[in-house]
């Protein structure tokens, strides 16, 4: 098949392309919003990546997409923490570059794209190959195209010292005619303007709240339980990884100074992280009396049964029976989990971060803040909430309707017109 200048016939199928497009983590979340909104349109979406949980008949399962590809990793291993690179490294990014654009060359023909949407593979540098290779097809075929960007590579320490500078200047993000650009909240829409030229569209991270989550049912009547809350303990629930920019050790010293019977629970594990940091919240918790508790053995994507037969939930099974959700962490690219406690009509507390600064609390929401540290005045509200029934049902609701005004799927709909506005041609506007 010959790929030119792209024709004017209008953009019907949509090439999602990915390292993972599986799971709960935000990217994987975030396309899946998008999709529906997208298919309300009657546009059909199709998935490439190295992971896939989407439908088979529309999925084109690349392995080398994925970041934990062994060739991948070696590339990782060798490009960052140092500022210089031998010709073999050179070599192999462009091996596994060339098989990927071979591979989304196929994946266009196969399902006849019209538009390819990167989703965070033109970003953050997870997998400098797929990078470049998404690049140089955009560039080969004058294909339309709209990268939605999650986090930036200059938002990462990891990434500040490296070997492929000119890898990252080149396709993390590039500058295409035909390529439109999304980020998730204000400062990556000032930072990608100012370190390349580039301009972006802000698109938040959005919930449902058009339509409220259902009432738990039958298999989640025993959640306390299962984690291990007795029904005289709070339930403070860490929606998050295990992961130092969480900083969970501000919500174990709430909880310690809240001076209630309480357990704190954490539905997910470290990941590839590592388990330092979680060994120093054992510790920690230990030093300050606090009832820890990590649930991801229990806590999963799908539910389901572990290898002993206990109920594995989802997180959204979990939520409506927290009392109380922390979120103290000290960087987040939008923030999801303070999202889903909105949704959910949960109190949050919430540190003061960047993101949350800067495009959610101007929108007015009642939630108890950390700024930096765990006050007494957090405390202390934190117990009124947690005490008073009215004042907490009131602080909620006042926040669902925030959420519906701000960051729901219409708000979705209204902005996702990124590549209509660039090409009125291809969606007959």
């Amino acid at each position: 098949m010959e790929f030119g200048i792209w024709g004017r016939s209008r953009v019907k199928r949509i090439g999602i392309v990915s390292t993972r497009l599986a799971g709960t983590d935000g990217v994987s979340l975030e396309s899946e919003k998008w999709v529906q909104v997208m298919e309300e349109r009657r546009l059909t979406c199709y998935y490439f990546a190295g992971e896939l949980d989407r439908p088979p008949e529309r999925s084109y399962l690349a392995e080398e997409a994925h970041f934990n590809h062994p060739e991948i990793q070696e590339i990782q291993k060798a490009c960052f923490g140092v500022t210089t690179r031998p010709r073999s490294l050179t070599d192999k990014i462009q091996e596994v570059k060339s098989r990927l654009k071979d591979d989304l060359y196929s994946f266009i023909s196969k399902y006849k794209i019209d538009m390819l949407m990167p989703e965070n593979s033109l970003t953050i540098p997870m997998n400098i190959p797929l990078g470049l290779a998404i690049t140089e097809v955009i560039a080969e075929t004058g294909m339309p195209a709209t990268a939605h960007h999650h986090d930036f590579y200059w938002e990462r320490d990891r990434f500040s010292i490296n070997a492929v500078s000119d890898c990252l200047n080149m396709a993390f993000p590039p500058n295409l005619p035909t390529l439109t650009h999304s980020v998730i909240n204000s400062y990556a829409e000032e930072q990608l303007a100012l370190r390349t030229g580039i301009s972006g569209r802000v698109v938040p991270n959005v919930m449902d709240f058009e339509n409220p989550p259902p009432p738990p049912d039958d298999y989640t009547s025993e959640v306390r339980q299962a984690i291990g809350i007795s029904d005289d303990e709070l339930f403070v629930l860490q929606p998050t990884r295990v992961v130092k920019r969480k900083g969970i050790e501000h919500a174990i010293e709430l909880v310690c100074r809240m001076d209630m019977k309480a357990k704190l629970v954490i539905s997910h594990d470290a990941g590839d992280e590592g388990f330092d940091y979680q060994e120093r919240l054992k510790e920690y918790a230990d030093f300050l009396k606090v009832d820890l508790l990590f649930a991801s053995d229990i806590i999963n994507e799908k539910r389901g049964r572990t290898k002993d037969g206990r109920k594995i939930y989802t997180l959204d099974d979990v939520y409506p029976y927290a009392d109380l959700v922390t979120y103290p962490s000290t960087f987040e690219g939008f923030g999801n989990a303070f999202l889903e406690a909105i949704y959910f009509s949960k109190p949050v507390a919430v540190n003061t971060y960047s993101i949350y600064t800067k495009d959610i609390k101007p929108k007015g929401f009642s939630v108890i803040e950390l700024d930096g540290y765990v006050t007494k005045d957090a405390v202390e509200q934190t117990k009124q909430v947690l005490a008073d029934p009215k004042f907490c049902q009131e602080m909620v609701e006042h926040n669902y309707e925030l959420g519906k005004r701000f960051f729901s799927y219409d708000v979705l709909r209204r902005r996702l017109d990124i590549a209509a506005i660039k090409y009125p041609e291809l969606f007959g506007q």
